[in-house]
């Protein structure tokens, strides 16, 4: 009895502790959807439909376009040497007659991008050889996760099975993420790891405030409160983040941002769990896990993602420091990889050459330059018989009732932070900017349309956000909800025959040239 007695004050004290780790909990945190099957079903749905899109007569257009004339053959040397090797003369004829003798062995070719994104390629080729299915393969293969990605995030984010599924739909029919998801180009990769990054941070957000609640409510708030150790979904999206720049550099821009999106977080949870000296605790107990996590995390991903190079003989600048007299093990290999990155920082910075295609990042947006990856004239068929003469094009555009709705998205989202302080819409405008602000300073460097790719995923999250108000939350009345609802589908009607009436141009179909030029809605377009 004594036993009993003296053990409940034990008992009533661990469970007062855990009532008020759960009340802090659902403040910090709250709920996820209760609907977790639906959830799945819903995204895996929406997923498949926008694979079907992307996988649907992918081998066309049946030749190189664009810069698939550079990441094909090279996709191709890396299952060969495992470094780019030079191509002989002629080699798009010979690539068009099925051979796959084209390279100079022993002869280095210079690149200014990273491996990563090519050795994706090369797994589609690898499997289905060098034909145009084979180096559009693994873009489509990732342009399709990245639908199954946005869902969940959103789903997450907004904790609403409804717009996450309507976040993969407005992927799903985004014209400019169709056209990379069907190309032999990185950028689809790039978009994809930087997406995924992101999605860790989001789970993460949930999974430390929901640690940090359990721990004040054990440990208290004296101090500097408590530590959390190490947070393995930051660790999860410096992998990412190593992958995103280990496709094309341009990624690490999304370290600084990231870093300053967990910073903020991880402030914004302490405050909000009554640490009184909430930037010191962040100090202390945070903030030195993220050189780990975001600084040398992704550096050894990136480096991993040349051991082709390493292993190579005569990749490019593979043997810079033997002629510098540094011969020692490990050191000498690195020192090389620092020699070809700095040339390949001075061609990136200093690429002026002239293209009719270029364009500003302010352009962007408004969508006023897009590339014409591919077109011709064909003159036979039975489309063709009856009009002058047809069109086959495929012209990387965004669908532009997603495009330009985001303009007053993102803007709502910015005034909306600042007035609600809604970390959602902080989070989105940040990652948004992190991909387009950072071009403006290269303004004398080519640069194409398509560059956005990386953060139209942030484009689609604010317009789902905005899409959410406007619905309604789930306390409204019916007549208030199904109002919002019907503006929504109303929208997203507007969306899909957008994209339905772009969708020859999209995906290189032939059509008559009059039908071509009347989706030329602006002389930038042709």
């Amino acid at each position: 009895m004594a036993a009993t007695e003296a053990g409940a004050p034990a008992t009533e004290t661990a469970d007062r502790a855990a009532s008020r780790g759960s009340a802090l909990r659902e403040r910090l945190v709250g709920r996820l959807p209760a609907d977790r099957l639906w959830g799945w079903v819903g995204s895996l749905l929406v997923t498949a439909f926008g694979g079907y899109l992307r996988f649907d007569r992918l081998r066309v257009p049946r030749t190189l376009i664009f810069d698939e004339t550079y990441y094909a053959k090279d996709a191709y040397s890396y299952l060969q040497y495992g470094v780019e090797a030079k191509w002989v003369n002629n080699v798009n004829a010979l690539v068009q007659a099925g051979q796959t003798n084209i390279f100079v062995h022993n002869q280095p070719e210079f690149v200014v991008q990273p491996p990563l994104g090519k050795w994706m390629i090369s797994g589609g080729e690898w499997i289905f050889g060098l034909n145009s299915l084979g180096w559009r393969f693994s873009a489509a293969v990732f342009g399709t996760l990245s639908i199954l990605l946005i869902c969940r995030i959103a789903r997450r984010m907004t904790r609403s099975t409804l717009l996450g599924c309507i976040a993969g739909v407005l992927m799903s029919l985004d014209g400019l993420e169709f056209v990379m998801s069907r190309t032999g180009l990185l950028d689809i990769f790039l978009m994809f790891f930087i997406l995924a990054a992101f999605g860790c941070l989001v789970i993460d957000r949930d999974v430390s405030r929901s640690r940090l609640a359990a721990a004040v409510a054990a440990q208290g708030t004296s101090g500097a409160g408590p530590g959390l150790g190490i947070h393995w979904w930051r660790v999860a999206a410096g992998f990412f983040l190593g992958c995103a720049c280990a496709s094309k550099q341009f990624g690490a821009w999304y370290i600084v941002g990231f870093v300053a999106l967990a910073i903020a977080w991880d402030v914004g949870a302490r405050r909000a769990a009554g640490l009184p000296r909430f930037w010191r605790s962040v100090l202390l107990r945070d903030l030195k896990w993220l050189p780990i996590t975001f600084g040398l995390i992704p550096l050894a991903v990136y480096i991993a993602s040349w051991s082709g190079w390493f292993a190579s003989t005569f990749g490019w600048d593979r043997s810079y420091a033997a002629s510098q007299g540094v011969h020692t093990p490990v050191l000498s290999a690195l020192y090389s990889l620092y020699e070809y990155h700095v040339q390949m920082l001075q061609f990136g910075v200093g690429l002026h050459t002239h293209h009719p295609y270029e364009s500003q990042p302010w352009d962007w947006l408004v969508i006023s330059r897009p590339v014409a990856y591919y077109y011709t004239a064909p003159s036979t068929g039975a489309m063709c018989s009856a009009a002058p003469h047809c069109s086959q094009e495929v012209l990387a555009i965004g669908t532009p009732a997603i495009w330009w709705a985001s303009i007053p998205a993102l803007i709502f989202c910015l005034f909306w932070w600042l007035l609600h302080r809604d970390w959602r819409a902080g989070a989105v405008v940040l990652a948004m900017c992190t991909g387009w602000l950072t071009w403006f300073p290269f303004v004398s460097r080519t640069k194409f349309y398509y560059y956005a790719l990386e953060f139209e995923p942030f484009l689609i999250l604010a317009i789902v956000l905005c899409l959410g108000l406007i619905i309604g939350a789930a306390r409204a009345s019916v007549a208030r909800r199904s109002i919002g609802a019907a503006l929504a589908g109303a929208y997203l009607l507007v969306v899909l025959l957008n994209f339905v009436y772009l969708y020859p141009i999209l995906a290189g179909k032939v059509i008559p040239y009059a039908s071509w030029l009347s989706r030329m809605w602006y002389h930038g377009w042709i």
